[in-house]
């Protein structure tokens, strides 16, 4: 019985011990495409969906840009941005995809490609 359950606890040991070596990596990647609150939405839902290893997505609108946490064995930044291009948008040197930002709603697009002066 003694055996069982020091071998539980060393089990548990060693989870306990893989889950806390998962690091995890925060950038604030400049997405200055996003026009309105459908596109922050957009991204904030289909971006962790598109890549494993998000764990948090924060758009602010008014700054254009997008905050990302991620665990840095299973994604990166390059990765992250790639995605965020294929969404529609562009994201820091990463330019948008062409298909992909033609299929967004009017109302996220750039304000030239709407037909509107700046």
């Amino acid at each position: 019985m003694k055996v069982l359950q020091l071998m539980f606890l060393a089990i548990l040991g060693l989870s306990l011990n893989a889950q806390a070596q998962k690091r995890s990596d925060k950038a604030v990647i400049s997405t200055p495409t996003i026009q309105c609150g459908m596109c922050k939405s957009k991204i904030e839902k289909t971006l962790p969906r598109m890549t494993d290893g998000i764990t948090s997505v924060q758009v602010n609108v008014k700054a254009k840009t997008t905050t990302v946490t991620w665990l840095t064995d299973r994604t990166n930044i390059e990765e992250i941005k790639t995605a965020i291009a294929n969404i529609g948008y562009d994201a820091g040197d990463v330019t948008a995809e062409e298909t992909a930002y033609k299929r967004l709603p009017t109302c996220c697009k750039k304000p030239e490609d709407r037909g509107e002066k700046r």
